[in-house]
């Protein structure tokens, strides 16, 4: 009688054991690792916005702002006309608040009160944030006489609000669907669409003339701080949160 081949003596199962333990080894280095560079992100987003606000209060514009503005503005395809057009006009109101509280009523009644709160925390703590630094740093909207202006606001320009609302409602929605859904193409497909909306607001302020970039690129400084406290207060509230197993 053959007796059976002990784990031990497996070279295979030998071998995945010793990877795991270094793994694990590595693992613990590698979040402390990963932390640090979060936060030192952290650290550099807060000083360069401070220091782009300051500037953005003694002028009206930089150069590269003209620029950047006329070459986005020179890809003019029917296509992306339309939805540089469609993800500006979700930004508005009423439709943002209109589509802002049929998210937010979906996620309380399928039992996720804690993060519906959240999530209206985050929109309406940025907003407001975003609307006192406009009024601090009175910033004028970009002319017409320098590039192609859509529609003319009345609001000042320095933070684009736009951008720092998608970044801290939309961005924390990523952020839940990630930790919250299990691995599946619809969950890949929310998270690209819901991040693509992130990543495309700025470019259509920018494209409709009513923004600079170093107003966008100031509101995704900020608005990626907010998402970051945002999920840090999440986890606080909820520290048993874990990611879904892929």
């Amino acid at each position: 009688m053959v007796e059976p081949e002990s784990v031990d003596a497996n070279p295979f199962i030998a071998w995945r054991r010793k990877i795991d333990e270094a793994g694990a080894m590595v693992a613990k280095p590698w979040r402390r690792y990963r932390a640090s560079v979060f936060q030192g992100y952290l650290i550099g987003a807060v000083v360069v916005f401070l220091i782009l606000a300051v500037l953005a209060h003694t002028v009206a514009y930089f150069t590269f702002d003209v620029t950047i503005t006329r070459e986005v503005q020179e890809f003019n395809a029917g296509w992306f006309d339309g939805l540089m057009r469609a993800l500006s006009w979700i930004g508005f109101a009423p439709q943002v608040y209109g589509i802002s509280f049929l998210i937010l009523l979906f996620l309380y009644a399928s039992g996720l009160k804690q993060e519906a709160v959240i999530t209206f925390a985050s929109g309406v703590g940025i907003s407001v944030l975003g609307f006192a630094i406009k009024l601090v740093v009175d910033r004028p909207r970009p002319s017409a006489d320098l590039v192609n202006v859509i529609s003319q606001l009345r609001d000042y320009s320095f933070p684009s609000g736009h951008v720092l609302y998608f970044t801290a409602f939309f961005g924390f929605l990523v952020f839940l669907v990630y930790t919250l859904l299990k691995n599946s193409w619809w969950r890949t497909l929310l998270m690209v669409v819901l991040g693509g909306m992130v990543a495309l607001i700025g470019l259509s302020r920018i494209y409709e003339g009513q923004h600079w970039a170093s107003d966008v690129l100031a509101a995704y400084l900020l608005g990626s701080v907010w998402l970051a406290l945002s999920v840090y207060v999440y986890r606080w509230g909820k520290p048993s949160n874990a990611l879904p197993e892929d």
